[in-house]
């Protein structure tokens, strides 16, 4: 139970480190306006000269010719419409006969409630086809991590998560691998936009140890290889980015002093409307990773930012560099608006593959019911905790 009276006097107690924060924030915003003024007086060129002075391999990001066509960091997006009828006009035009896809995943993780530890991952994919009468496709894959697969060989617990948590991001990846390969022989205009749910730039690898971290990257690598190869379009699509590639580009090129703030908070204020993006990049990222030679993919990635909610920061797109370089960002970027524009601002085809994928509490019940039943049909031994059977009782 939260009491009223002690969250306020909780909080009053911090009063004086909230105030400190709002006069950091200040300070930023005022160095945020300094640095953008001297950023926007300078062409992509001049700032691949200021780079190379400053012998940094890795910046964040690196312009494309794309930076001197844009002002103030804004490419305007053209057309306007009155109401939602006819933004999803505008849309079932764009996608019309355009293939989409994509791929998400759910967890099990193993738990400390049951005396096996087990776990499980739920991958769901979706395709669109845009076409008439209305074709899609839904279908899931499952799969039962058991105790040998969960073999914690790093101390970090009985029951340790990470197996689980690389498991699905591994599958994540394969299963779009699977779509590309399915659609590879259809005519270009048949291949779908197939949608990556996160970032295709995995700084968090460089957290974990080497050899936990080679799936990660190994299977990001094959993605981005494979929609090479087989010419199909990708998309990296994050809704809510803490990057700071752009940002440290600003700061590398015209810096000190330097802003901390994260590449939407840069941007969000360059972005007024409703479709604007900014000018793509080629990230360059600067993490544990790329300074240990293990990151060379992500110069093989260009992206962008784009307002698609008034209230929100400016999401970031992801596209493979082949894209850009052949031409395609654009429709791209096109098709992902259109796709926002269905789904309400976020995508629609990720929003659906979600939906067939997620596993609620309910369903991580039923799956330990299933599993208490196979087990003992099994003559396996089985215990659950006096606190789980407590909880089941109070529920």
């Amino acid at each position: 139970m939260l009491s009223r009276d002690k969250v306020l006097g909780a909080l009053e107690e911090k009063r004086t480190d909230f105030e400190q924060y709002q006069d950091k924030q200040h300070s930023e915003q005022d160095t945020r306006r300094h640095l953008l003024d001297l950023f926007l007086r300078l062409s992509a060129d001049e700032v691949m000269a200021r780079v190379a002075a400053r012998e940094q391999e890795w910046p964040g990001a690196l312009p494309t010719a794309e930076l001197d066509a844009a002002a103030d960091l804004c490419v305007p997006f053209a057309e306007r419409w009155a109401n939602h009828t006819e933004a999803r006009r505008w849309a079932m035009t764009v996608l019309q006969d355009r293939p989409a896809a994509a791929v998400d995943g759910s967890q099990i993780p193993p738990s400390k409630d049951f005396s096996v530890p087990l776990g499980a991952v739920q991958i769901g994919w979706y395709v669109n086809h845009h076409a008439p009468g209305g074709k899609y496709e839904k279908d899931l894959y499952f799969e039962v991590l058991p105790p040998q697969d969960l073999d914690d060989d790093g101390g970090d617990g009985d029951f340790p998560d990470w197996r689980v948590n690389q498991r699905r991001f591994v599958l994540e990846c394969q299963y779009l691998v699977k779509l590309i390969e399915r659609f590879a022989q259809a005519p270009a205009p048949a291949r779908p936009l197939c949608f990556f749910d996160g970032s295709f730039i995995i700084s968090f690898a460089g957290q974990i140890r080497p050899e936990r971290a080679g799936p990660y990257l190994d299977a990001v690598q094959a993605l981005l290889a494979a929609s090479q190869a087989r010419a199909t379009p990708l998309v990296g699509f994050v809704d809510s980015s803490g990057s700071r590639d752009v940002v440290q580009l600003v700061n590398t090129a015209v810096g000190p002093p330097f802003m901390s703030m994260s590449d939407g908070a840069l941007l969000s204020a360059l972005l007024p409307n409703w479709g604007d993006r900014s000018p793509f990049f080629t990230c360059a990222r600067n993490d544990t990773l790329s300074n240990t030679g293990k990151a060379a993919f992500y110069k093989d990635v260009a992206f962008c930012y784009i307002r698609l909610s008034a209230e929100r920061p400016p999401a970031r797109i992801e596209l493979p560099r082949w894209l850009f370089d052949s031409g395609q960002a654009e429709a791209i970027v096109d098709r992902v608006r259109a796709e926002c524009v269905v789904g309400n601002g976020y995508p629609y085809v990720i929003e659906t593959a979600d939906a067939v994928a997620v596993l609620k509490q309910a369903d991580r019940d039923h799956f330990y019911a299933l599993f208490q039943q196979f087990a003992e049909k099994q003559g396996l031994p089985f215990q659950t905790t006096r606190k789980r059977l407590s909880k089941q009782a109070r529920r």
